[in-house]
């Protein structure tokens, strides 16, 4: 089967909203095997293939040294044992295997039908093991950090670092990036000076004290998206995505523009 091209190759008008993975993730109980060439971004997969070679090799023949690699308790060996399947594994769409605060503040399954074409036209999950999915792309589920070191590979950041440049000017295309990623995978890509690019921080604010917390963080990220894809909303910019979050019920300071793009502060008050 061909691969699809990269999602929102060449787009113009609705943003690339690029997300964080989740570490939990819901294994399909059925569905066919995973198929590579079916994902979106198939200039990416012989980097994915270098990936998956390497986790399930170490998972297959070194499953304690797979623990202390993966950073999995010893209580918990199926966890390796579903790494070292991940080619025979039951796939699903990557929407409903991701899970989390952010995926269930975003909830991916109850959006409306419009909504959920322009999440499949305009979001990228970041993965270690796949570089970037689609909502759509049919994938397994999976145990591997965006700071793992695995034999024969080395770091995974570093890894995706040499390869998903392409892939996501591709996807960017002369839109807008709104980068929602966290800290450890924002390390795997760089976005370049010249493309227009908006962070959202969010800021906790108690009786005039701001400030971030992970949880109040990852749960008003998805609801941003949320209410983006079902508004319809297509910002060129991030004054213009500023101005769309503002009109959508949300407190926004926008930041000064740096070479990594501009900042918008979303200011909440309760989850």
């Amino acid at each position: 089967m061909p691969g699809r091209r990269a999602v929102g190759a060449g787009s113009s008008r609705s943003p690339l909203i690029l997300l964080p993975p989740s570490e939990g993730k819901t294994a399909p109980s059925r569905g066919a095997a995973l198929s590579l060439p079916g994902l979106s971004s198939p200039s990416l997969n012989p980097a994915r293939e270098a990936v998956l070679d390497a986790l399930v090799s170490l998972c297959t023949d070194s499953p304690d040294l797979a623990m202390d690699v993966l950073g999995i308790p010893k209580t918990q060996p199926a966890l390796v044992a579903a790494n070292a399947a991940l080619r025979t594994a039951a796939t699903a769409r990557a929407d409903r295997v991701y899970t989390g605060v952010l995926y269930d503040a975003l909830g991916f399954e109850t959006l409306s039908p419009a909504a959920r074409r322009r999440a499949t036209r305009g979001v990228m999950v970041t993965s270690s093991l796949f570089g970037l999915v689609s909502p759509a792309d049919r994938i397994p589920a999976y145990r591997l950090s965006g700071d793992a070191v695995l034999p024969g590979l080395g770091g995974v950041a570093a890894h995706w670092r040499g390869h998903l440049g392409p892939a996501l000017l591709e996807a960017v295309g002369s839109g807008l990036l709104v980068d929602l990623r966290s800290g450890m995978y924002g390390a795997f890509w760089r976005p370049p000076a010249d493309l227009r690019v908006a962070t959202v921080r969010v800021l906790h604010e108690v009786a005039g004290t701001r400030k971030v917390v992970s949880h109040f963080n990852k749960a008003t990220k998805g609801r941003i998206v949320r209410a983006l894809l079902e508004s319809g909303a297509a910002p060129r910019t991030p004054a213009r995505l500023a101005e769309a979050l503002a009109d959508l019920g949300w407190t926004v300071e926008a930041g000064p523009a740096s070479g990594a793009g501009s900042q918008l502060d979303v200011v909440v008050a309760e989850l």
